[in-house]
């Protein structure tokens, strides 16, 4: 299978030639880059063996979106800016499967995106066609599906704990995110933000409350299931790691429930799941699940309220992994080919 990735040269695209350079259903890579077409890949980086590139990107240099199209890709992964993969986008549908790691289709209703990116959608017919790729929730529609619209990283660490209690009804709609992340979820390009010497020892939290854009993602998700309007305050905050993330999620209970109900509403949905992995007698910790495509989750009950803890690696979870894990479940692989269950030591 041949498999174009646009936006290459980012974080999210390196992670994502990784997984498909081990990937034993991908036979060709094309890796894009609208500034970089001539180079090398592994002068973006050298961690990738020279060897090992060439057995599926045939020159190991950098391609344009032309040669892209000339390729006839079966899957494109577009890890571009805001609003690029709408505009390039198009022009694979109909005869690339294409999943999107931008937020450009992740939410369906016009006035919605809007309201979350201030500007309108360039490509409102394409934006009716996509399916929201969380992973777990969404399997029969992403097995048909044309355009995937992968979530992102904030969205998936948060809402794989909330779905079940919000669809058993066992929660109220008035809900609490606190989401620390590394610093990789600001992107490589460089930013005086990023630079080591403001984020070393340094931690803030940033566009609080209703003011995130994966705000109203997050809150569109749970309204879905049942109409629940939810009401959602989420306080994203940057911490000093490289990559990582950790979700601390409190919610008021509708009617007294006990570990071993909440236990048994999570087994009911996530216990065939490869990637979902429930802690009974633990919390999780962001480096548990570092290169691997885990979503670990654990919960503690105080009083009327639930206390959800979750994390992810927010590159592969949160972004490349969950791309690949969608185009397993697309054309029908094993889901979990080639990607990791386990994290680092």
């Amino acid at each position: 299978m041949k498999a174009a990735i646009l936006g290459s040269t980012g974080y999210t695209g390196l992670v994502l030639l990784r997984f498909l350079l081990d990937h034993p259903e991908i036979d060709e890579i094309i890796p894009v880059s609208s500034s970089s077409v001539g180079l090398s890949i592994t002068e973006y980086d050298p961690g990738i063996f020279s060897k090992s590139l060439l057995t599926k990107v045939k020159d190991g240099l950098l391609k344009s979106v032309d040669d892209a199209k000339l390729a006839k890709p079966d899957v494109v992964f577009a890890a571009l800016p805001h609003l690029k993969s709408a505009e390039i986008c198009s022009d694979f549908f109909g005869d690339s499967v294409i999943i999107d790691l931008s937020a450009d289709f992740r939410i369906e209703d016009a006035e919605l995106f809007e309201k979350a990116y201030g500007e309108k959608h360039p490509n409102p017919k394409l934006q009716k066609e996509a399916v929201y790729g969380l992973s777990e929730w969404y399997k029969d529609k992403i097995k048909n599906a044309q355009l995937i619209a992968n979530p992102g990283c904030y969205p998936t660490a948060s809402l794989l704990p909330l779905l079940p209690l919000v669809k058993e009804g066992i929660i109220t709609n008035d809900i609490v995110i606190n989401a620390l992340s590394g610093i990789s979820g600001a992107g490589r390009s460089a930013k005086p933000n990023s630079l080591f010497v403001k984020r070393n020892e340094n931690a803030n939290a940033y566009n609080i409350g209703t003011k995130h854009r994966h705000q109203i993602e997050i809150k569109k998700e749970l309204d879905f299931i049942d109409n629940y309007n939810t009401k959602v305050i989420f306080n994203p905050h940057l911490i000093p790691l490289s990559r990582g993330m950790v979700v601390t999620t409190v919610a008021k209970l509708q009617k007294e429930v006990t570990d071993s109900k909440i236990l048994e509403i999570y087994t009911k949905y996530y216990g065939n799941s490869e990637f979902v992995n429930i802690l009974k007698n633990s919390l999780p910790e962001s480096g548990s699940t570092i290169n691997s495509n885990r979503c670990d989750i654990s919960w503690q009950l105080e009083d009327n309220s639930i206390i959800l803890c979750s994390t992810i690696d927010n590159l592969v979870k949160g972004a490349s992994g969950q791309a690949v894990q969608n185009m397993n479940i697309r054309f029908g692989f094993k889901e979990s080919l080639g990607l990791s269950l386990n994290g680092e030591l």
